[in-house]
């Protein structure tokens, strides 16, 4: 049996595991599993509604720290809940504390010896007039990149990866990737729900694909654990 390795995934809402209540809305950390070697494991520690900044204010940066092990991989997404800058719990300014939250989860992945990746925001689905507005999650995306160009850490552009797929499926065609429901078809929303930013389970597995693929085009060390 090979080591075993743990990919942890530090996020919000969009990569999330969902509680039966939530159902249909699913995370794109919940598809994860199935794309890796039978020795690694996939530890979704992502949460709905933190931000960097409530992430690692609540301790839950500091309880992957105390658990993951040299030769480990830490996945790092957020963006959607540091947008929310009148919500001071929350809002982080991108080029200013997003960046230097963003450097605490990179520190504690090195300083464990384990492996850091930044994947920017997973696109929200917004078009105007037919037109895909790719600052749906502000200026979070170019912030990450901009970090990570800087400091040399391993990033992925899946905030533009998502855009493209998308836009290219159209406003009518994307809206079965997303928690679009009709009243009366969910009894977890029975008056049925419009949101343009979580998942539906088809959304989820998606986006996970996208990912893997970005990672399997890569030249990531991550990709030879990929099945």
């Amino acid at each position: 049996m090979e080591n075993q390795i743990t990919i942890y995934i530090a996020g919000d809402s969009t990569a999330a595991i969902k509680l039966p209540e939530k159902r249909p809305e699913t995370g794109w950390g919940e598809a994860f599993q199935a794309y890796f070697k039978e020795n690694v494991k996939i530890d979704n520690r992502a949460i709905n509604g933190r931000s960097t900044k409530s992430f690692i204010n609540e301790g839950h940066l500091a309880k992957i720290e105390k658990s993951i092990q040299p030769g480990d991989y830490l996945i790092i997404q957020f963006g959607h809940n540091d947008q929310k800058i009148e919500d001071p719990e929350r809002g982080t300014h991108p080029y200013g504390d997003y960046q230097d939250n963003l450097g605490k989860f990179i520190q504690t992945a090195y300083q464990k010896n384990a492996y850091p990746l930044l994947l920017t925001s997973v696109t929200r689905r917004k078009f105007e007039d037919d037109i895909f507005d790719s600052m749906s999650v502000g200026a979070y995306p170019q912030a990450m990149i901009q970090y990570a160009e800087k400091y040399d850490i391993p990033v992925l552009d899946i905030h533009k990866i998502t855009t493209e797929f998308m836009a290219k499926a159209g406003d009518e065609e994307s809206k079965k990737y997303y928690l679009h429901l009709p009243r009366g078809q969910s009894e977890n929303y029975p008056e049925g729900i419009i949101d343009n930013t979580h998942f539906n389970e088809e959304g989820a597995k998606k986006v996970a694909q996208l990912i893997i693929e970005a990672i399997h085009q890569s030249d990531l060390p991550l990709r030879n654990l990929l099945k």
